[in-house]
């Protein structure tokens, strides 16, 4: 059932020219991750170069840094997640989406979200955070919390963390550094991922 629905989604998406991104993608980016298995669905900016190419979220340099902090935290990005973007085309030269781009895209992210259903979903970075909460916090501030949100007429369990394009900027490890608060997000995502 999850699997026609999401089907029928994309291919809606793969016809989309509601914004201006249409005209200059070469692939939709409509999703990675297990439809299925998935406990949570990991929301990111946009599509960049790489995504664009390969039509797969995440693949880049910040897609294997993301790749290892998931590892290393106990999340199957196979099993646990399904990964998607506030908008599922490429913005040129990778800028930060428009209020404007990311409405016309937003029925696709909030149908995918009903059709998955998660325990939680995981904002991955600043953007997908502004996409779905209204205060001026950075997200610095609130990384790591569990937000109540209404999302689709339902409350959901909603926890920012950083982008891992963030994380290429800062090599560090120590106490309290971004990668050392990206890896403990990450474990209390996947404690509250294994509970009944």
């Amino acid at each position: 059932m999850k699997k026609e629905k999401l089907d029928k989604l994309k291919q809606e998406c793969l016809e989309c020219k509601q914004c201006p991104l249409g005209e200059t993608r070469i692939n939709v980016v409509f999703s990675d991750g297990n439809a299925k298995t998935a406990k949570a669905i990991l929301i990111g900016e946009a599509p960049g170069e790489n995504e664009d190419k390969t039509g797969t979220p995440f693949v880049g340099r910040a897609g294997k840094l993301l790749n290892e902090f998931l590892e290393k935290a106990g999340i199957s990005r196979e099993n646990d997640l399904y990964i998607i973007n506030t908008v599922k085309c490429r913005p040129p030269k990778n800028r930060v989406p428009t209020d404007e781009e990311k409405k016309s895209c937003e029925k696709f992210l909030l149908n995918q979200i009903e059709i998955i259903n998660p325990k939680i979903l995981i904002f991955c970075g600043a953007t997908a955070l502004k996409s779905f909460y209204d205060k001026k916090i950075p997200i610095s501030k609130i990384r790591g919390e569990i937000l109540e949100l209404e999302i689709g007429g339902r409350k959901r369990k909603c926890i920012p963390i950083f982008h891992p394009s963030y994380l290429l900027r800062y090599h560090s490890t120590e106490e309290g550094s971004p990668r050392y608060l990206m890896l403990e997000d990450l474990i209390k995502i996947k404690t509250l991922l294994d509970e009944k």
